[in-house]
């Protein structure tokens, strides 16, 4: 019996060193000058991945317990992130440049009723690939598409990113929200045949005053029924709000003019109450009061803060300072390049860190470095975001101009130097752009 026991627990160990050697052989172990783990920046540590990460410990000991795995050194001042998440995207306006108006909310709107024929189909395959590139070349591995028809799947598929694809329902009037309503149904199920291409189905409420409560409830049923992600965007301008408000400023004569009504749909309390049984990801929230903001608090909500979007279409300043203090998640997202220069990613954790004078400079650098790594991954529950065993092999290898005086400056000096990350790896694999 004993000499049984022990035949099989030879076996046993001699099969696991068998498994342990054949892993090795697909294996890579990557050695950078500083690895972020946990919020901290370390020296002489090494990861070893697949298409995820298997360990993480001095390269020295990785070695030994892979023999047969490719080693990759970098070379100095490299610092190695989890894949950046751009939360929130337009891409069916990325052939805008000088056509959309800025400076204040409505006029941008009325210049994008005007131009959107034109600029839709001037936004081909090729336009909208470009702004997955220039995302892809900051280190963005994982972002959310906001689709309104749905255009954009195609290239959410081919492009190498992970790609949360928010179906967007849209439809404020009562006589042509159902339809409205089937088809966006219908984006939701084509989306959901495209998992296997990368693609994470999600649902997008345009805004409170564009979609009829009755739609508004009957989709967020089935992010819950069906455990989608869920995004809105919320309170961006003031406009937005005298008009759920009060039924006045400049958004009565927008809907006098293109809807015939001087009614909104919906007001601000009967809008984020709907959301209270699934956490929402909600964009800009700039003009909500510290009592909105504490209901989304209460109720588990984050925040997508988009700061030259705002800026651009004059719309305020998001306070951050408050989203800390109540303890709010936010990420930083780049919006559409309808409203925004770029989608580069370190562009906007720049403008951030400029705007938000008030915050104290390494502290807040590296909240908005947690704003595009395990911030969003939490919220979104992807498997990313964090440099972990088991996590997915998603990193963005950053390179310093020289070496940071100290490990603490590192989280700013990254988002002062880098355009352009050194390399991209999505589920174990080098990206190029």
């Amino acid at each position: 019996m004993l000499k049984s026991s022990i035949k099989i627990f030879l076996f046993l160990y001699k099969f696991k060193n068998m498994l342990e050697l054949k892993k090795s052989n697909y294996m890579t172990i990557l050695k950078t000058t500083y690895t972020y783990i946990n919020e901290n920046f370390y020296t002489n540590i090494a990861i070893a991945y697949s298409h995820k990460i298997e360990a993480i410990d001095s390269l020295a000991n990785l070695q030994i317990k892979f023999p047969n795995a490719i080693i990759k050194e970098t070379k100095a001042n490299t610092v190695l992130y989890p894949g950046f998440i751009n939360t929130h995207v337009h891409l069916e306006f990325s052939s805008n440049k000088t056509t959309l108006k800025y400076g204040e909310f409505i006029p941008w709107l009325d210049s994008v009723i005007k131009n959107r024929e034109d600029l839709v189909a001037e936004c081909d395959n090729r336009v909208m690939k470009k702004a997955c590139n220039e995302m892809l070349a900051s280190g963005v591995t994982t972002f959310g598409a906001i689709s309104s028809f749905g255009v954009e799947l195609e290239v959410c598929t081919q492009t190498p990113q992970k790609v949360i694809f928010f179906n967007e329902l849209i439809g404020s009037n009562a006589t042509t929200a159902d339809m409205l309503y089937a088809d966006f149904l219908e984006r939701l199920d084509t989306s959901k045949n495209c998992i296997n291409k990368g693609i994470i189905p999600a649902i997008a409420i345009h805004s409170p005053y564009s979609v009829h409560p009755i739609v508004l409830k009957r989709a967020i049923n089935v992010a819950i029924s069906e455990k989608l992600p869920l995004s809105a965007h919320f309170l961006e301008s003031q406009a937005e709000r005298e008009w759920l408000e009060k039924e006045s400023g400049e958004f009565l004569d927008f809907f006098k003019k293109f809807f015939s009504t001087s009614r909104a749909v919906t007001n601000i309390s009967e809008f984020i109450e709907s959301f209270d049984e699934i956490p929402t990801h909600f964009t800009h929230a700039v003009q909500a009061t510290k009592e909105e903001l504490a209901y989304l608090a209460e109720k588990n909500h984050s925040i997508a803060h988009c700061p030259r979007s705002n800026r651009l279409l004059g719309c305020g300043r998001l306070p951050v300072e408050e989203l800390i203090t109540l303890g709010i998640p936010f990420s930083v997202a780049t919006d559409g390049l309808s409203s925004n220069n770029s989608l580069n990613i370190f562009d906007e954790l720049r403008a951030s860190l400029m705007l938000h004078h008030q915050a104290p400079l390494d502290k807040f650098s590296n909240l908005l470095i947690k704003a595009i790594t395990s911030v969003p991954a939490k919220f979104f529950n992807l498997n990313s975001g964090l440099i972990e065993i088991g996590k997915d092999a998603d990193f963005a290898i950053v390179t310093l101009p020289d070496m940071p005086s100290s490990v603490e400056d590192i989280a700013l000096q990254t988002i002062l130097h880098t355009n352009e990350v050194t390399e991209v790896i999505i589920g174990g694999k080098i990206i190029s752009s």
